[in-house]
């Protein structure tokens, strides 16, 4: 039990350390500082920005950054869409896959382009290596280096600077943050043990009867591997995703994967606080979800360390750990763990089967994806986080009778309309309306386990696409053409109105003039303030979705203990 709780406290400690050093580096690339990789990498971007036509110097505003990303990203869906109908007349395919379903094909598109990756396949039976490195392993790079590129400019929208352009963000992402460190962790990743080979699936006599062969898929595993951990996109090579061997082979890769998918999110909270030039509020801010973080981790753990008690009955046993899903290299410490920080983060990978958490574990995996702040998604997850941080703002404003103010900027109508519609609207109707339309006709649904955890594996495959995470309940039968599709639209919903609304939550702060300090301006760089906005965000996500969890994760724990 010790080393289990050792294990879990040491990855995150790791983390919070790593967040100074990657804050401050992110903060250098955006503000356009000189770092170690400029004579390389700025030669580089000059030939792309020349290539793509792009004018580096030019500014945005909110609109025209967002229809930059709407545009480019329709482009992209028709390219990897084309890739996947094509895919049987496409090389790198020794197993000889022909394309999938269009709907399954249209899901996945739209899935790995909204840095989702929600699966309805198993990936060394549906798609080619081609196919896996080409298109899913090329939208893993864009589609998180969108999402960085949104929370950059919301926070220069939020500092009082111009948002700057989508292109010119997106192209540093990846050439100095997403590329590098993925070209470091595959080499360590190959290195612990992972395949990174184009040959095909390796044919060998079994075990228990030498003249009985088996083939053992592979493929290029370990670079796949790095990017779907660091872009929090979660889509897994092999079906089983990071429980697989080959895409999480050991305790060494095991931590790499968790530091990898917490690095990003954690570390532009302090990227903010050097733009802001308040250092100080960015620690209050990010001790916000570090608090929930280790919460929502120790709600789980214990859950997985105690079992299940009717298993416990027929063992004899007062404890005895839920082990059903999980990989006995990683035991109950580090699978509790995973699931927290992968739902916390909208990264998506497992190492365990969600299905199989004790309630505990379902609650958590629920909650995080209903906040979206526990560090939240690529990029996307800090912006959301302020978002919150503007409606405490008002809501304290008014209970005290201050001016509600942020960095010096009034808060006012425009800005509080646009925080609200994006916190309580816009993820309640990507998930709640198609979860009740599912519901009500139990023919599409696919449920697996009646009762009240299936009412759970409903509502966590709507809150994982609009949440944009990806993970599951995968007793859910979800390859339908149902759930391909009703899911395709919570995926979009879930990830462009909110950055839509982001967007121009940044630009009309950027357009306000500052005003001085007074008597009466709030303060938000103090730990009361902090306090109020941890409350004001957890009253916000009990009030929208906790009728769901009552009639879940918790009326299960009910019937189970």
């Amino acid at each position: 039990m010790l080393q289990g709780w050792i294990q879990i406290f040491l990855t995150i400690a790791i983390v919070v350390a790593i967040s100074p050093f990657f804050g401050r580096y992110m903060a250098r690339v955006f503000l356009g500082e000189r770092t170690l990789l400029d004579p390389v990498l700025t030669p580089l971007e000059r030939l792309l920005y020349s290539l793509s036509g792009v004018r580096a110097r030019e500014e945005m505003t909110g609109w025209q950054y967002a229809r930059a990303i709407l545009m480019s990203n329709a482009v992209m869906l028709v390219f990897i869409f084309a890739i996947f109908l094509l895919q049987g007349a496409l090389p790198f395919n020794p197993t000889g896959l022909g394309a999938p379903s269009w709907d399954l094909a249209l899901h996945t598109a739209i899935s790995f382009l909204t840095n989702t990756n929600q699966q309805h396949y198993s990936g060394e039976t549906t798609y080619s290596y081609f196919t896996q490195f080409a298109a899913l392993g090329f939208m893993m790079f864009v589609s998180a280096a969108t999402g960085l590129a949104v929370g950059i400019a919301f926070i220069r929208g939020l500092t009082g600077r111009a948002l700057g352009n989508f292109y010119v963000d997106l192209i540093r992402s990846i050439t100095r943050i997403l590329l590098p460190i993925s070209l470091v962790g595959a080499i360590a990743f190959i290195a612990a043990g992972m395949p990174e080979t184009l040959a095909g699936a390796l044919v060998v006599p079994t075990l228990e009867n030498p003249e009985i062969s088996q083939a053992i898929a592979r493929g290029p595993v370990a670079h796949f591997e790095i990017i779907k951990e660091l872009g929090e996109n979660g889509g897994g090579f092999f079906g089983i995703n990071s429980a697989h061997p080959f895409e999480n082979p050991n305790g060494f890769t095991n931590l790499i994967q968790l530091i990898a998918i917490l690095s990003i999110p954690s570390s532009l909270i302090i990227t903010y606080g050097i733009f802001a030039n308040n250092l100080k509020q960015a620690w209050m801010v990010y001790s916000i979800p570090l608090a929930l973080l280790v919460l929502f981790v120790v709600i789980t753990a214990i859950g997985e360390y105690r079992g299940n008690p009717e298993v416990n009955t027929v063992l004899g046993s007062n404890l005895a750990p839920n082990l059903e899903g999980k990989e006995v290299r990683f035991g109950w410490a580090n699978s509790a763990l995973y699931a927290v920080i992968t739902t916390a983060t909208m990264c998506g990978a497992v190492n365990a089967m969600h299905d199989s958490l004790m309630p505990n574990g379902g609650f958590v995996t629920l909650a995080n994806m209903f906040l979206q702040i526990v560090f939240g998604g690529q990029g996307t997850g800090t912006a959301y986080l302020f978002a919150y941080l503007i409606l405490a703002v008002f809501v304290t404003g008014l209970m005290v009778g201050r001016t509600p103010e942020f960095l010096g900027r009034k808060i006012e109508k425009r800005e509080v309309v646009l925080a609200s519609f994006l916190i309580l609207m816009v993820h309640p109707i990507a998930i709640l309306i198609p979860a009740a339309i599912a519901l009500s006709f139990p023919q599409l649904a696919g449920i697996s386990n009646p009762g009240f955890h299936g009412l759970s594996q409903v509502i966590y495959e709507y809150t994982s696409a609009a949440a944009n995470n990806g993970s599951g309940f995968e007793g859910l039968g979800d390859n339908t053409l149902w759930w391909n599709l009703s899911t395709s639209f919570s995926l979009l919903a879930g990830r462009y109105i909110p950055i839509v609304a982001l967007l121009l939550l940044a630009d009309s702060m950027s357009r306000k003039h500052p005003v001085p300090a007074t008597i009466g301006t709030l303060r938000t760089d103090t730990g009361l303030f902090t306090g109020v906005t941890a409350g004001i965000i957890l009253i916000l996500g009990a009030l929208t979705f906790f009728p769901v969890l009552a009639l879940g994760p918790v009326a299960e724990a009910f019937q189970i203990f």
